[in-house]
C-alpha cells in the first residue's frame, strides 16, 4: 500500500457503486422501471427477482401505497412494551421508510454477515428505524411466505435493549462531536477509493488522523436505518457501518473495531 497525504486528499472523489438495492442486475426489468408507479402494481405482479432479495422488494414496498397495503398482514400487531395495538387496513398510513431521506444505512458484525444481503434463502428480515436522539427503535418484521415478502409485525424498543446498543451510542457521539470523532480514529486508517488521476482506477493507502478532515464523510446524526438479515451479536468487536445512496447508488463503508472497550475507526472504503 502507498501512504496518502493531505494535499492529495483535497482532490479525492468519494464515490462507489452501492452493491445493494436497485443497482443489481437481478432487480426488476427495465420495462417495469419505465412504467408509472401506480400502473406497475395493478395486480401485485412484482417480478420474481423483486421478491427474491429483500433490499429489492423494500424499494417497491416503500414507493407505492397500494402495493404496501397488499403486502401487510392485516390486522397488524404493533407492540410497545406490554401494550399491543391492533392496526387494521383503514388505520394504516403509508410508510416511506428511507425513501424520502435519499439514503439508508446498514450495520453488520463482519464482512461475512454482509453476504446475507444477496442470499436468496433469507426469509425473515427486521427493518429498524433508529432514533438516536431519543434512544428508541421501531422494528418492522418482514417474512417471506410462498415467495412473497410481507410485513408481519411492528415492535418498539428502547435502544438499550438492542444488540447494537453499545455501538449505536458510540456512533451517535461520533457523528455529531468532531473532537470525539478525532479521538476515535485509529493511528492508521486503511483507505480504498477512486483514484483522482484515473476515473477507471481505484487506489489503496492509509489515512492518518491529521488528514482525516479531508476524507471524513457526511454522517447521518439523528435517525438512521438498519436492515437485520441474520442474528446480531451483542459481543461483536467489529462493526461495518454502511451508507448507501438510493438514487445515485453511492456507498461509503466505515469499519470500526472495539479495542479495550472503546470503538475505533480502522477502515474507510468509498
Amino acid at each position: 500500500m502507498k501512504r496518502l497525504y493531505y494535499p492529495l486528499a483535497l482532490f479525492m472523489v468519494l464515490t462507489m457503486g452501492c452493491t445493494g438495492g436497485k443497482n443489481k442486475e437481478a432487480t426488476a426489468s427495465e420495462e417495469l422501471e419505465q412504467q408509472p408507479l401506480p400502473e406497475r402494481f395493478e395486480h401485485d405482479d412484482l417480478p420474481k427477482a423483486a421478491d427474491e432479495l429483500f433490499d429489492d422488494f423494500v424499494y417497491y414496498f416503500a414507493s407505492n401505497e397500494e402495493l404496501q397495503r397488499r403486502r401487510i398482514a392485516f390486522p397488524l400487531e404493533e407492540k410497545n412494551g406490554r401494550q399491543t395495538k391492533i392496526v387494521d387496513e383503514q388505520q394504516w398510513k403509508m410508510e416511506p421508510f428511507f425513501m424520502n431521506a435519499g439514503e439508508y444505512t446498514l450495520i453488520f458484525d463482519s464482512p461475512e454477515q454482509r453476504e446475507l444481503e444477496n442470499d436468496t434463502t433469507v426469509d425473515k428480515v427486521i427493518l429498524e428505524k433508529i432514533f438516536l436522539s431519543s434512544d428508541s427503535i421501531c422494528q418492522y418484521f418482514f417474512a417471506r411466505n410462498e415467495g412473497r415478502w410481507q410485513l408481519s409485525g411492528i415492535q418498539h424498543q428502547m435502544l438499550d435493549n438492542n444488540p447494537n446498543a453499545s455501538f449505536l451510542k458510540f456512533y451517535h457521539q461520533f457523528a455529531r462531536d468532531s473532537v470525539f470523532q478525532q479521538q476515535s480514529l485509529s493511528d492508521e486508517i486503511t483507505f480504498t477509493g477512486p483514484d483522482p488521476e484515473d476515473d477507471f482506477s481505484r487506489m489503496e493507502g492509509f489515512i492518518t488522523p491529521d488528514s482525516w478532515g479531508a476524507f471524513a464523510p457526511v454522517l447521518p446524526q439523528d435517525s438512521i436505518y438498519n436492515i437485520v438479515y441474520g442474528r446480531q451479536n451483542a459481543q461483536s468487536k467489529e462493526k461495518l457501518f454502511i451508507i448507501c445512496g438510493i438514487a445515485n447508488g453511492m456507498e461509503t463503508e466505515l469499519t470500526f473495531n472495539r479495542v479495550h472497550d472503546k470503538w475505533k475507526l480502522s477502515k474507510l472504503a468509498q
